[in-house]
Protein backbone atom coordinates (compact mmCIF):
# COMPACT_ATOMS: atom_id res chain seq x y z
CA UNK A 1 0.00 0.00 0.00
CA UNK A 2 1.31 3.36 -0.98
CA UNK A 3 2.55 5.42 2.05
CA UNK A 4 0.58 8.89 1.84
CA UNK A 5 1.99 12.15 3.81
CA UNK A 6 0.68 14.61 6.07
CA UNK A 7 -2.71 14.05 8.54
CA UNK A 8 -4.82 11.01 7.06
CA UNK A 9 -7.95 10.54 9.65
CA UNK A 10 -10.19 13.23 11.50
CA UNK A 11 -12.31 11.29 13.65
CA UNK A 12 -12.88 14.80 15.48
CA UNK A 13 -14.59 16.06 12.79
CA UNK A 14 -17.88 13.52 12.92
CA UNK A 15 -20.80 15.28 13.79
CA UNK A 16 -19.68 18.55 11.83
CA UNK A 17 -20.91 20.05 8.96
CA UNK A 18 -19.47 18.40 5.62
CA UNK A 19 -18.55 21.25 4.08
CA UNK A 20 -16.77 23.02 6.99
CA UNK A 21 -14.98 19.04 7.67
CA UNK A 22 -14.17 20.22 3.63
CA UNK A 23 -12.28 22.99 4.87
CA UNK A 24 -10.47 21.82 8.20
CA UNK A 25 -9.22 18.57 6.01
CA UNK A 26 -7.42 20.35 2.88
CA UNK A 27 -5.95 22.76 5.44
CA UNK A 28 -5.01 20.67 7.73
CA UNK A 29 -3.11 18.19 4.54
CA UNK A 30 -2.70 20.38 1.63
CA UNK A 31 -2.51 17.39 -0.38
CA UNK A 32 -5.36 16.10 -0.55
CA UNK A 33 -9.22 16.85 -2.13
CA UNK A 34 -12.06 16.50 0.44
CA UNK A 35 -14.79 15.41 -1.41
CA UNK A 36 -18.77 15.22 0.29
CA UNK A 37 -20.68 11.86 -0.71
CA UNK A 38 -24.43 10.81 1.31
CA UNK A 39 -24.31 7.81 3.15
CA UNK A 40 -26.41 5.24 1.37
CA UNK A 41 -27.15 7.51 -1.67
CA UNK A 42 -23.74 7.84 -3.20
CA UNK A 43 -21.47 5.91 -4.58
CA UNK A 44 -18.00 6.05 -5.14
CA UNK A 45 -14.48 4.75 -6.82
CA UNK A 46 -12.68 1.79 -4.28
CA UNK A 47 -9.08 2.78 -5.61
CA UNK A 48 -6.76 3.83 -3.20
CA UNK A 49 -5.48 7.10 -3.69
CA UNK A 50 -3.35 9.06 -0.91
CA UNK A 51 -4.87 12.67 -2.48
CA UNK A 52 -8.78 12.07 -2.01
CA UNK A 53 -10.65 12.27 0.95
CA UNK A 54 -13.97 10.87 1.08
CA UNK A 55 -16.14 12.79 3.38
CA UNK A 56 -19.10 10.91 4.18
CA UNK A 57 -21.95 13.24 5.73
CA UNK A 58 -25.48 12.07 6.38
CA UNK A 59 -29.26 13.76 4.48
CA UNK A 60 -28.53 16.84 7.09
CA UNK A 61 -25.36 17.53 5.81
CA UNK A 62 -23.69 16.24 8.82
CA UNK A 63 -20.16 13.97 8.78
CA UNK A 64 -21.40 10.54 9.97
CA UNK A 65 -18.67 8.80 9.46
CA UNK A 66 -14.47 9.39 10.25
CA UNK A 67 -12.97 10.54 6.86
CA UNK A 68 -9.95 9.68 5.99
CA UNK A 69 -7.46 8.91 3.06
CA UNK A 70 -8.10 6.37 0.62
Amino acid sequence: MEECTGKSSWPELVGVNGNKAVTIIEKENPNVEAIVVVIGRDNVTTDFRCDRVWVWVDNYGIVGLVPHIG
